[in-house]
């Protein structure tokens, strides 16, 4: 956002200031803070003109500006009313040499989820790309996915949902006590790195928010079905800030991560390469891996497709 426009709203977050008291305290001309309140009002920020000056009445807008607005995290915002993929445009800005910025959609109409499969994303989501540079080796790249599913179900969580995680990285909600689960959120990670560091992370970030659940695919849930409509421009607020409090202090990711889980205490099977694991999910290891107790033993798997079992 425009640092004299940001000003601006920060003046008027304390109530109304005239034009010649912005102007002056800005050092600049009273025209143009006009020209400047009238660019804020074109990006959605409801200002008012009364007696004692201009006054911020409300922000309703969901754009880049309206969420960079009050944000208590380190992001720009890049906002686009349609998009093929956030996580495709946060790549591109990745490899030009960005970081800390969160790529937002009303829609994707290309989104895609883990092993290339289609991700229904519609306006009323919210569909979040996320770019950072973190100074640490790839052996910890994977808490980043987890710091963003734990983000999402306390967001979630926040917004009147009973969000937990299934591993490692889908958002549900539970459906009876048998680990039947309804799938609210998913996360796709992505990155580049060497050898002994990681060059940058894109995380994607795709919530079932203000949606029909009966426009999703089936075992999905929305916000909407479960709690009502949610505000998008606060809810994106809260997600980066929790994204950031936990990318800031990794230590805490997985402890958060096992409060959340759906998955751990169930009979799970576990689709990899080298072969299926079935058994009980009993613990994540601190990067990240599922630890299965089989009959021949447990096994500690840090990649796969998770799908809880009925109990036998």
């Amino acid at each position: 956002m425009n640092e004299t426009r940001r000003s601006i709203l920060e003046a008027l977050s304390d109530g109304p200031v005239s034009g010649p008291a912005l102007a002056e305290s800005l050092d600049i001309s009273r025209a143009a803070v006009w020209k400047h309140i009238d660019g804020l009002r074109d990006e959605g920020f409801e200002i008012e003109s009364g007696p004692d000056g201009y006054e911020l009445v409300a922000v309703t807008a969901y754009n880049g500006a309206a969420i960079e607005y009050e944000l208590e995290a380190p992001f720009t915002v890049e906002y686009h009313d349609s998009i093929e993929s956030t996580n495709d445009r946060a790549r591109e800005l990745a490899s030009e040499g960005a970081s800390d910025v969160a790529v937002l959609a009303d829609e994707q109409v290309g989104g895609r989820g883990r092993l290339e499969r289609a991700w229904t994303a519609p306006s009323g989501g919210v569909w979040v790309s996320v770019v950072t540079r973190p100074s640490i080796p790839p052996a910890q790249a994977p808490l980043y996915t987890l710091a963003a599913s734990v983000a999402t179900a306390a967001t979630a969580r926040e917004a009147g949902v009973d969000a937990r995680i299934k591993w490692p990285n889908d958002v549900v909600v539970p459906d009876g006590n048998d680990g039947d689960y309804r799938k609210l959120a998913g996360i796709l990670t992505e990155m580049e790195g060497q050898t002994d560091r990681v060059e940058w992370i894109a995380v994607g970030i795709g919530v079932n928010a203000n949606i029909d659940a009966d426009t999703l695919p089936e075992g999905a849930t929305s916000i909407r079905e479960e709690a009502g409509d949610v505000d998008r421009r606060r809810f994106v607020q809260r997600l980066l800030e929790e994204f950031d409090e936990y990318r800031n202090d990794l230590e805490s990711v997985v402890p958060a991560w096992r409060d959340l889980a759906l998955t751990l205490g169930q009979r799970v099977r576990v689709d990899r390469p080298a072969g299926e694991v079935v058994g009980e999910a009993v613990d994540v290891t601190e990067s990240g891996a599922l630890v299965v107790e089989t009959d021949d033993g447990s096994e500690t798997v840090s990649a796969g497709d998770c799908e809880h079992l009925r109990p036998v």
